[in-house]
This record gives structure tokens, C-alpha cells and sequence, in this order.
């Protein structure tokens, strides 16, 4: 699968079809950014779990897992909305779902190499 493998979580039996839709929503989370950093919050780390669950008509039921670089960030009270915002509106998924939870806490080991990169944190 891509480099989100770790985070996905899904029934053996939907796999083909969990890769697929994992894409689109990897892809639309990229959209998303903290308004105070330049990088999307999937490649900041923020996204901590991605489930996709079968339902009836083909259709999958998902729950992002997710947190903030701190629970001070003065999004806190958006961010969660943003993200469904993001993906609610995929033809593939039945309902949406995102906690945001502070446990465990956000650190810059959670980054992509490339967001190090974009924020000089090497």
C-alpha cells in the first residue's frame, strides 16, 4: 500500500477496495492545513488513525483519529470540522467520523521528512 500503511486500519476481505478509498482520503487530507504552518496536517503527523470500515451498498464508514501540535492550537475548535469537511463528500464513504484526542501527545517525530524539510526542522 503507500506510505500510510501504519495508520490504516481495515478488514483483510476489503483490502483492494480499502486501498482505493485510502488514496482519495489521504489526498483530500492533504488539502488541509494548520493555518499557523505551511504543511497539510497528514505530513505534520496530526492524523494519528485512519479506520474504514464495510457497510451495506458498498459504501464505508470512516473514523479519523487525529490531534494538534498542542491543545492550546487556536483551532482546536475547527480543526476536527475542517478535516470531515475534507472528506464527508467522497462517493465511497456512508458516514464520517473524527476524534480529536491529545493522547499521545504530538512531536515533531510524528513528521514526514518532507514537512521537516518545508520547516527547516532537520
Amino acid at each position: 500500500m503507500n506510505e500510510a500503511a501504519h495508520i490504516i486500519e481495515a478488514p483483510d476481505a476489503a483490502q483492494e477496495s480499502i486501498a482505493a478509498i485510502a488514496e482519495k482520503v489521504l489526498t483530500r487530507l492533504r488539502t488541509v492545513h494548520d493555518p499557523e504552518i505551511p504543511v497539510n496536517i497528514y505530513d505534520l503527523g496530526l492524523i494519528y488513525k485512519i479506520d474504514l470500515q464495510p457497510v451495506e451498498g458498498g459504501k464505508f464508514d470512516l473514523h479519523i483519529t487525529m490531534t494538534l501540535t498542542t491543545p492550546n492550537c487556536p483551532v482546536a475548535g475547527s480543526m476536527p470540522g475542517m478535516v470531515e469537511q475534507s472528506v464527508v463528500n467522497l462517493d465511497e464513504l456512508n458516514d464520517v467520523k473524527v476524534d480529536l484526542v491529545f493522547d499521545p501527545p504530538w512531536d515533531k517525530s510524528r513528521m514526514s521528512d518532507e514537512a521537516k524539510l518545508q520547516l527547516n526542522m532537520f
